[in-house]
């Protein structure tokens, strides 16, 4: 009810560069200042610094899927039209310069690694919505879901760069250069997996195998994976590992190759093992509980439900206790969650992707397990 009163709009962790500011950041440095100043703020800067609330495209992707979950637990008619009301207006806003479909923010990014403009796309991103138009493909069968999910998977062929690296390849985190994150390069692998499901096309699953393979071995012994190989990138966190877990049962379950079992089990021990209190807090790092972020708890409950449901029922459990916990520390009474909790200070500021979206999405999971045990 929040995000349809403020009609799919709020902000966003980085869009700080859309201030009036922004001509102001002569370099990667400024732009740095600028941007997590406005992010790490407790207080929100934006409307003074002239950024508005607006829209975003990761968001209306999980929106969807979550509309999508909503149709398929009720029944209800509305949901699906909710669904394809987001659906239509990603196919309205994809960026044109490329190949096939493909998606970005919509502010100017300066991350540690490498700066992308307002529009360029993302495989993060990109895939997933690629989520969203199989989803909805799988649940409704309307062919156009599913062409719009291949033409996903051609930005990712087509337009991302590929290397060889230990015995598998990685898949460039944005389209002009190589950046290799891997859970970047797994959201694309179950983006080409979850197609290949549909599609019996041998190229997409030989590169998500490919892909996949890489990271699988780059796990570290405690079950951990680095966010990055690079130097700069060794940090574990609570929703990157969420997400390459996540899409290595995707990889599995849509292709048979079930070779990497025991590297899920292993990475899933260490998920419930690492990132949570008794309470069901959700910690950011394995070693450190502060910052508490709304991204942190989505994704959580997210992994968690998939958990429950494919790995180990007794993850519904503590995924019952971060959505408890979540609702009591981080959901204002006007419905919207807070973006982050630190020791003294809570950040209230609405972000629409990065928490009104994803927690949307993410009760939405946690429904799917409690229908299941009904």
């Amino acid at each position: 009810e929040w995000v349809r009163a403020a009609d799919y709009q709020a902000y966003d962790p980085f869009d700080g560069l859309n201030s009036w500011a922004r001509p102001l950041t002569f370099n990667r440095l400024g732009r740095q200042l600028l941007q997590q100043g406005v992010k790490r703020s407790p207080v929100n800067l934006r409307p003074a610094l002239g950024v508005r609330p607006d829209s975003s495209s990761k968001a209306m992707g999980y929106f969807a899927r979550g509309y999508l979950k909503l149709h398929a637990l009720t029944g209800e008619a509305d949901w699906a039209a909710k669904a394809r009301y987001c659906l239509d207006w990603l196919r309205a806003h994809p960026n044109p310069d490329y190949a096939g479909l493909s998606w970005g923010n919509h502010f100017d990014y300066q991350s540690r690694v490498f700066y992308l403009a307002k529009g360029e796309p993302t495989v993060v991103w990109t895939a997933h919505i690629g989520f969203a138009f199989l989803d909805a493909w799988e649940q409704m069968g309307e062919d156009r879901d599913l062409e719009a999910a291949k033409d996903v998977c051609s930005f990712i062929l087509r337009e991302l760069e590929r290397r060889p690296e230990d015995g598998g390849i990685c898949i460039s985190y944005v389209p002009g250069s190589y950046h290799a994150v891997h859970n970047a390069s797994m959201l694309a692998a179950a983006a080409l997996a979850r197609t290949y499901a549909h599609t019996q096309q041998d190229e997409l699953r030989q590169i998500a195998s490919d892909a996949v393979a890489y990271t699988v071995r780059a796990q570290r012994e405690d079950g951990s994976w680095w966010y990055g190989e690079a130097e700069n990138l060794r940090w574990v966190d609570n929703f990157h590992t969420g997400y390459v877990l996540d899409c290595l049962w995707w990889y599995m379950t849509s292709t048979g190759d079930w070779q990497w079992q025991p590297a899920f089990d292993l990475g899933s021990r260490f998920f419930v093992d690492s990132f949570f209190l008794a309470d069901g807090t959700p910690k950011y790092y394995p070693h450190q509980t502060y910052p508490i972020d709304i991204q942190c708890a989505a994704q959580a409950i997210e992994t968690l439900s998939l958990l429950a449901r494919q790995w180990d029922p007794t993850c519904r459990d503590l995924a019952d206790r971060v959505a408890a916990w979540t609702v009591a520390n981080m959901q204002d009474t006007d419905g919207h969650f807070y973006f982050q909790r630190g020791r003294g200070w809570v950040n209230k500021t609405p972000m629409l992707h990065w928490g009104q979206a994803t927690m949307f999405h993410a009760f939405d999971c946690l429904l799917e397990v409690v229908s299941d045990e009904n």
